[in-house]
């Protein structure tokens, strides 16, 4: 099944081509004017997928070498998400669907992100998935296919709104994922004790509301002639990516899994997936991460995501909706 991929839920306009066994196209285009306000203005992201987002399936289908007529069916991105953007992809998509007499189906944003996995790994259920980006931090159980439990998720910041936020407090710039890797380069990990919160709880929540104050806090004590950027910035990242190990260690004993998957924007962090491997390598985890183009948000894993639905014969009606904060489950 040929499925052509459309994603516009925040700042990238995304289409994809993908058959059974391939990623056939995956075009990306990330929008750079919302780095000058620190944070993604949604009538700008809106307004910008307008402008890009016919060109770029034009341009997917060109590189798969297919044509519409090629397509089998179309995925597109319904929720979470911004609902201007969201708006754009899914009336693009209808329109295509409608007048190519071709059968659609909006895709759960988060759900892409968990099976931007399959493009790359045959995985064997059960599995837990971690799902980490700028709006989400989750811990999934996934029994059989399309069978999610949530089992984890934060209280309040996700671990990509973290790094977003603690880059604005070391003013290091936007998106706060890339910039705080590249300044922790140079830094120690170890060099400031950071909290590491809900360690010491029976659940497998998340919380970095505190780890962001505490970061704000040091900051704040010290002058500018005895900070080192560097070592905060890797001192948070190590903070973040303990929490982040240490509950999936968590729930992979709890649910009997010895299989885990990464998924979202923060699983690009280089130390991040450096960690994970190490640590599931010794435990005898079988440890399956997409590529870093595939964890960033891109319409490949929503067409795969949709493929899997429209295989087994589900389909979306022209009175769907765009839901701005729609849940993995409901």
């Amino acid at each position: 099944m040929t499925i052509l991929g459309i994603e516009s839920s925040c700042d990238e306009t995304s289409a994809a081509v993908i058959d059974s066994d391939s990623i056939l196209s995956n075009i990306i285009t990330t929008q750079k004017i919302h780095e000058e306000y620190g944070g993604v203005v949604p009538e700008f992201a809106s307004r910008a997928h307008v402008k890009l987002l016919v060109p770029i399936i034009k341009k997917a289908l060109t590189e798969a070498g297919k044509s519409l007529n090629d397509i089998d069916g179309l995925a597109v991105t319904y929720g979470p998400g911004l609902a201007g953007s969201l708006l754009v992809g899914l009336g693009v998509c209808k329109g295509l669907a409608l007048g190519l007499d071709k059968k659609w189906i909006g895709v759960n944003h988060i759900e892409g992100h968990l099976s931007a996995a399959f493009l790359e790994n045959d995985i064997s259920y059960p599995f837990i998935c971690l799902i980490i980006s700028g709006g989400h931090t989750q811990l999934v159980l996934v029994k059989k296919p399309l069978d999610y439990k949530i089992i984890g998720r934060t209280i309040d910041d996700a671990a990509g709104e973290a790094f977003d936020k603690v880059a604005k407090i070391l003013r290091l710039g936007y998106p706060g994922g890339p910039v705080i890797e590249m300044t922790a380069l140079d830094g120690n990990p170890d060099s400031i004790q950071f909290p590491r919160a809900l360690l010491d709880k029976d659940n497998l929540d998340f919380s970095f509301s505190g780890l962001k104050t505490a970061v704000l806090y040091h900051v704040q004590s010290q002058t500018l002639d005895n900070i080192n950027i560097a070592d905060v910035a890797a001192s948070f990242q190590k903070a973040v990516i303990d929490v982040l190990l240490i509950k999936s260690i968590k729930a992979l004993q709890k649910y009997k899994c010895q299989n885990l998957v990464i998924a979202g924007g923060v699983a690009c962090n280089s130390a991040l997936r450096k960690t994970f491997e190490e640590k599931c390598h010794k435990k005898n985890i079988s440890l399956f991460i997409p590529s870093p183009k595939l964890c960033t948000d891109n319409a490949a894993m929503i067409a795969k995501a949709g493929q899997l639905r429209l295989l087994k014969g589900q389909q979306s009606d022209l009175d769907l909706d765009v839901v701005p904060n729609l849940s993995l489950v409901n």
